[in-house]
């Protein structure tokens, strides 16, 4: 079966109603918000909101209708019928909501992570705890070709592997980083964006970009900004389609993995982190509870509530519209 048959019927949705643009203004400021945080992925609160599949498959449908104006054939054809593909009553409102988080709420939101290390590292360690439940239950139904040991190493392995990785990120600020730095970091950064358990902004704090570029959002650099969106076009439009791909025909295994990425990223939040004491924005070594004790357990117990409620409502939304999943080859 070619791409070029299988593709109209799997992305082709019903018209989203317009009665839900302002949930999805709220979505894509919830998803906006949390790329701000490091060690949370937007990824997962699109997950958690269900509306994750719908914005990688429009995002590749974008990225296809660019392709085919610069490519052929049929330029102007083809890339009407991709953006006509296109869920932009869905994909308009999330990327407004987005954009008002990122310019509204970005130097709040690294006072915040930076002034309360444990209360806001608590609350979103409750919530990402949480929302590891929502990719397995995403999960479809398991064939023959997909060994239970298998499924095991594919949950266990990234898990490890992203539990290791956020113990790199020292996070030494760079206050002047070259802009080819820049260009690159954010076309890896940007793809942290569309994966649940890996942070864009935990990469940028790896490299120590994170407080720059907030600073730019803040200070409103626009020559630092360009660069950093032009890096982030180049990135998201090269992995998007990888991503559909995977969740499209391999997605049992897609799923695991992203779930063993989301638990291994809980290093990343654990409260209470020795680096504190040297106010490092960064993943320390992991201690015990320390004070504030309190205020953190209760913040994880409320983040972890809160994903709950966002699961309970969004199913019963999703529950009128049936989800078929293509069969895994």
């Amino acid at each position: 079966m070619s791409k070029s048959t299988a593709e109209p019927p799997e992305t082709q949705s019903p018209a989203r109603s317009k009665a839900l643009i302002p949930l999805d203004v709220l979505r894509g400021f919830l998803i906006g918000s949390a790329e701000l945080v490091p060690g949370v992925s937007g990824g997962t609160i699109a997950l958690v909101t269900g509306i994750y599949d719908e914005l990688i498959d429009s995002a590749a449908h974008v990225v296809g209708a660019a392709k085919t104006l610069i490519t052929g054939p049929n330029r102007w054809q083809g890339a009407r019928a991709e953006f006509r593909r296109t869920d932009w009553f869905l994909v308009i409102p999330a990327l407004i909501g987005m954009a008002v988080a990122v310019l509204t709420i970005a130097g709040v939101m690294e006072s915040f992570v930076s002034g309360n290390p444990e209360l806001s590292r608590g609350l979103f360690f409750g919530l990402v705890a949480a929302s590891i439940a929502v990719p397995l239950q995403m999960l479809p139904r398991r064939t023959s070709r997909q060994p239970v040991i298998g499924g095991v190493l594919a949950f266990v392995i990234p898990a490890v592997l992203a539990f290791w990785a956020t113990g790199l990120a020292g996070g030494a600020n760079i206050e002047n980083p070259p802009l080819i730095a820049v260009f690159f970091a954010a076309s890896v950064a940007i793809c942290a964006l569309v994966v649940p358990g890996v942070s864009g902004s935990f990469l940028l704090l790896a490299v120590g970009l994170y407080s720059t570029t907030l600073g730019a959002v803040s200070d409103r650099d626009f020559v630092y900004l360009g660069v950093f969106g032009l890096g982030a076009v180049l990135g998201l439009a090269v992995f998007v389609n990888i991503l559909r791909h995977l969740l499209h025909n391999h997605r049992w295994w897609t799923l695991l993995v992203m779930a063993g990425l989301m638990l291994g990223s809980l290093r990343a939040l654990w409260p209470w982190q020795s680096s504190e004491q040297g106010h490092s924005e960064g993943a320390g070594s992991l201690v015990g509870p320390y004070d504030p004790t309190m205020g953190p357990i209760l913040l994880a117990l409320l983040g972890a509530a809160v994903v709950v409620i966002l699961i309970v409502v969004e199913s019963k939304f999703s529950a009128k519209t049936p989800n078929v999943q293509p069969d895994e080859q």
